[in-house]
Parts: C-alpha cells; sequence; structure tokens
C-alpha cells in the first residue's frame, strides 16, 4: 500500500521560500532539485507535498553551512504564513482562543501537522507533530515551525511573549546559541515532542489583534475552506483518533467513526471518496508513529510495538520490514546516523 500523500498550503511555501531567500539562498535552485516548481508558489490553492519540504530544509542546511537556519530571522513574525486559519487566530479574543481555533483549522495550512495543548507545569505545552513520510524530520523544519507559531504569538499580543520552557525532540545540538536567543527560556532536547510552555496568565492575555466582529467571518471563511478539503479534514482527524486508541489494539472502523461525530456509513463513504479503506489508513497511521517513535532513543521496542497496537515483538518486527525494508533496530540505527551528520555539518567537517 502507498503511504497517502500530505500537503502544504502555498501560504506556508512561500513564508519558508522568503526565509531562505533572505538567507542568501537560490531558492529557484533548491526547489528544482526536489522536483518543485518555486513559479507555482503564486498558486494560492495549490497544495505541496509535505515530504518536498523536509527534503528542502535538509538541503537548505547543507547549502547554507547553518545547521540552525530553521531560526532564522526570529524577530520577523509572519502572520500570513497561516492563510485564512491565521486569520482565525488573530480575531480571537485571547490567546488560549487563538490558539484553538488555530488547532481547529491547522488542515488548511497543513494535513502532516498536528498542533495540541498539553497540562504543564504552570501553563499548557503548544505542541506540534509532524508526519513524516519516508524521511524522516530533519530538525530544521521543526525549529521553524515552533519558532514561527511562537512569533506570531508574540505579535498578536504585541510584547515579547517568554516561553516557560521549549523543547525539542532531536540530540542537542553543538551549539545552543540559536535556541537561546530564539526562546530566552529553560531548553530541552532529547524530549518526548517540540513545542513550548506557555503560562496560563498569558494563555488569558487579550490579543492586540483581536477583531469580535471579524471572528464569525473568519470562522466562516475558514469552515467553508474544510469543506472544500473534506478529504484532507476527515482522514487527519480519523488518523489522531486511530493513534489515540492504539494502545489498545487495532481499533474499529465504528469506534472512530464515533470519534469523529460521524456514522459508520458516513465514515466509510468518505474513506472510499478518497480512495482509502480503513485498514489502509491504520496501517498509514501506524508506519507514521513508527517512524516518529523509532526517533526516540528513549523508547524501548516494547514500547513502540504497544503504542502501535501490536501484541507481540513479532508482529511489530515484520510490520517494519514491510514499510521500511528493515527491522525496527535497523531503522532507529539509520536515523540516529543521520542525527550524527548533522552534529558534523554543526562542526563543519
Amino acid at each position: 500500500m502507498a503511504p497517502q500523500v500530505r500537503t502544504t498550503s502555498s501560504s506556508w511555501m512561500r513564508g519558508v521560500a522568503t526565509t531562505l531567500t533572505e538567507q542568501g539562498l537560490d531558492v529557484a535552485a533548491l526547489f528544482a532539485d526536489v522536483d518543485l516548481r518555486i513559479e507555482d508558489l503564486d498558486d494560492c490553492d495549490r497544495r505541496w507535498p509535505t515530504e518536498a519540504l523536509s527534503q528542502l530544509w535538509v538541503l537548505a542546511a547543507e547549502r547554507s553551512g547553518n545547521p540552525d537556519i530553521g531560526l532564522a530571522k526570529v524577530d520577523a513574525p509572519r502572520p500570513d504564513n497561516y492563510g485564512v486559519a491565521g486569520y482565525a487566530m488573530m480575531s480571537s479574543p485571547d490567546l488560549l482562543t487563538g490558539l484553538t481555533r488555530l488547532m481547529r483549522y491547522m488542515c488548511l495550512v497543513s494535513d502532516a501537522v498536528i498542533i495540541t495543548l498539553e497540562q504543564g507545569d504552570g501553563g499548557r505545552w503548544v505542541r506540534t507533530d509532524v508526519f513524516s513520510g519516508e524521511c524522516p524530520i530533519p530538525r530544521q523544519r521543526y525549529d521553524y515551525g515552533v519558532v514561527n507559531l511562537l512569533n506570531l504569538c508574540r505579535w498578536m499580543l504585541d510584547r515579547r511573549l517568554t516561553p516557560l520552557a521549549a523543547r525539542f525532540s532531536h540530540p542537542v545540538p553543538i551549539s545552543i546559541a540559536a535556541y537561546n536567543n530564539a526562546f530566552q527560556s529553560p531548553l530541552e532536547f532529547d524530549a518526548p515532542f517540540n513545542g513550548f510552555l506557555v503560562s496560563e496568565q498569558d494563555l488569558a492575555c487579550k490579543l492586540t489583534t483581536s477583531a469580535p466582529e471579524l471572528a464569525a467571518i473568519h470562522d466562516r471563511i475558514a469552515g467553508e475552506a474544510l469543506e472544500r478539503l473534506v478529504r484532507t479534514d476527515t482522514a487527519h482527524r480519523a488518523r489522531t483518533a486511530i493513534a489515540k486508541l492504539l494502545p489498545d489494539g487495532s481499533p474499529l472502523r465504528s469506534a472512530i467513526a464515533a470519534e469523529l461525530g460521524l456514522s459508520d456509513r458516513t465514515f466509510q463513504r468518505r474513506l472510499a471518496d478518497e480512495g482509502l479503506s480503513f485498514s489502509d489508513l491504520v496501517e498509514d497511521t501506524r508506519r507514521e508513529l513508527a517512524q516518529r517513535h523509532l526517533a526516540d532513543a528513549r523508547m524501548t521496542l516494547t514500547d513502540i510495538g504497544y503504542l502501535l497496537g501490536y501484541a507481540d515483538q513479532s508482529t511489530f518486527f515484520r510490520a517494519s520490514n514491510r514499510w521500511f525494508g528493515e527491522s525496527p533496530g535497523e531503522y532507529r540505527s539509520r536515523v540516529i546516523k543521520g542525527h550524527r551528520r548533522d552534529d558534523a555539518l554543526a562542526r563543519g567537517t
């Protein structure tokens, strides 16, 4: 089964292209090298393959010689990166409401990204998860996404929002100066997820961009955009529900439909409309969760097998060979070598 192709909006890709151009890179050449056409950025409705975006960040880090390129221009917020989802967020009364709206409409920006709020010490973590596709997510892509969202929050509040902490799933880099400059808060690497911790007081703060008279209009426009992306919206939410229920074993289709607020028949019809079966969706979700968890060296293979809903390790190993052509341990070793290569780049070797 071929994995489902995830996509990113033109508004986000334009922001990435602008950032790379400001770093002196030949962005047209970078796009061409990952089989993209920079001219297509003018098409506002175009959706871009998310895996090519990961490859773009890898090339950008290599050609710039700067592994911290994702943290460049930290004082340049780009609200336009988020398109209509950004307008819905900005018109909200306070930061918590704005982030909740962004979570609702995030698949308009990218159906490969999930933003969630998780309770933390003194506040809530704004967590970012990215489904990778065939290649692991480079740290530059996470860096850019996390700091971009933080800067948008700062811009909406019109002040220097300082997180209580920031987390990154990749190993600690050779230098953390760029991270200190961007976040100015305690840092944690080799963390279980990527994101930043916002205090409850900051979450309750009124947004200077708040526009109650426009909020309903922006919600309507964003809702209509979601309807046009119903294929993406259904699959995006279904993957989240499947990941939640997998530790209890393979979920029933009716259980996932209930999580989405759909009848089993409607859910089955929507999957059929996009050429997917429910078993395809479960398999695809397991594969991508395996990629994320295997990149976390702190997780045991037994724990990962459990989170994927496998009752025994032999089933997990067979699935890994089916997905990656290698065992879980071999795949993990290859990912770790990729991190070492990033460290070598930072040393200039």
